[in-house]
C-alpha cells in the first residue's frame, strides 16, 4: 500500500544526520512522498535544498502564525517572488494560519489573509495551521472565496467545525491526535467525515502518536496512524488507502 505524508517538518533539526535512513525506512513501509511546509523566511532555503536533495521530498513555502512577529511585510513580497519562480517540487503556500494559543489573533490575521490571497493569486494549494480558530479560518476562506485546494492540517476539533471546513472544499489532515482515546471529539469527527475529505499526515517531529515521546515523531509513524484510522472508519483498509492516496494527489495536484 502506498502512503503519502501530506505534512511533515522533515527539515527540522531532529532529523539532522539521519534523513537518508528515515527515508529508507519510510520507503520500506510504503511511504512514497513527504510534503515539507516552510514556516519562516529563515528556513525557506533549507526546505528547498532538502527537496532538491531527496526525490521523495516536496515542499511549500509560508509564514507560520508562531513566527509572524519576526517578519517584516517585505517578507511577503519575497514569498510571492519565490513562489512565482518556484520549481516543480514546490506544491503550495504554507504553512500559514491562526493559533489562539500563541499570541493575539489580531497580530496573526493580516499575515494569514495575505497568504490566502497569495495562494488565490498564484493558483496554488494552501496549507493551514488552525488551533482553536476553525471558525475564524472558515470565515477568512469564505470571505476570500477560496477555490484552490486547502489542507487544514493536524485537525483537532468537532465534527461540526470540520463540516464547515469541508463544505468550503477543505481537506482535513488526520494525524497522531486520533491515536489518543481521550481525543473523542476529534476521533468522532474523523470517523464521520466524507472519506474524500481526508488526508494522512504526521506533522513530525511534532504531534506524536500515543506512546511516542514529544519530538520523536517521524514519517515512519504514518502506517500506525493509518491503522488507527482504519479502526475508526467503516471502509476496508484497501479502500481507505486508495482513497487517501487519491485525496492527497488531488490536494497537491499530482496526476
Amino acid at each position: 500500500m502506498e502512503l503519502i505524508d501530506a505534512h511533515c517538518h522533515f527539515d527540522f533539526p531532529q532529523f539532522d544526520g539521519r534523513r537518508p535512513a528515515v527515508l529508507a525506512e519510510a520507503g520500506r513501509a510504503g511511504i512514497s512522498r513527504l510534503v515539507v511546509p516552510g514556516v519562516r523566511r529563515a528556513d525557506w532555503d533549507r526546505v528547498v535544498d532538502q527537496a532538491r536533495q531527496f526525490s521523495e521530498v516536496f515542499y511549500c513555502l509560508g509564514i507560520h502564525p508562531w513566527f509572524v512577529t519576526e517578519h517584516h511585510v517585505d517578507d511577503l513580497d519575497e514569498l510571492r517572488d519565490r513562489l512565482r519562480q518556484r520549481d516543480p517540487r514546490c506544491v503550495g503556500v504554507g504553512e500559514c494560519g491562526l493559533d489562539r494559543l500563541r499570541g493575539p489573533l489580531a497580530d496573526q490575521m493580516e499575515w494569514f489573509e495575505r497568504q490566502v490571497a497569495l495562494a488565490i493569486e498564484l493558483d496554488l494549494p494552501l496549507v493551514v495551521h488552525s488551533v482553536r480558530c476553525h471558525d475564524e479560518v472558515a470565515s477568512v476562506l469564505r470571505r476570500q472565496q477560496v477555490a484552490v485546494p486547502v489542507l487544514v492540517h493536524g485537525f483537532a476539533g468537532s465534527y461540526e467545525q470540520a463540516v464547515r471546513l469541508v463544505d468550503l472544499g477543505c481537506y482535513i489532515g488526520v494525524g497522531g491526535v486520533i491515536t489518543y482515546s481521550r481525543a473523542s471529539k476529534t476521533r468522532n469527527a474523523i470517523a464521520r467525515l466524507p472519506l474524500a475529505s481526508l488526508v494522512l499526515e504526521t506533522d513530525a517531529p511534532d504531534m506524536p502518536p500515543a506512546g511516542v515521546a514529544q519530538g520523536d515523531n517521524s514519517p515512519v509513524r504514518l502506517p500506525g496512524i493509518f491503522e488507527e484510522l482504519s479502526e475508526l472508519r467503516a471502509e476496508t483498509s484497501p479502500q481507505l488507502g486508495e482513497a487517501l492516496l487519491a485525496n492527497t494527489r488531488r490536494l497537491y495536484r499530482w496526476s
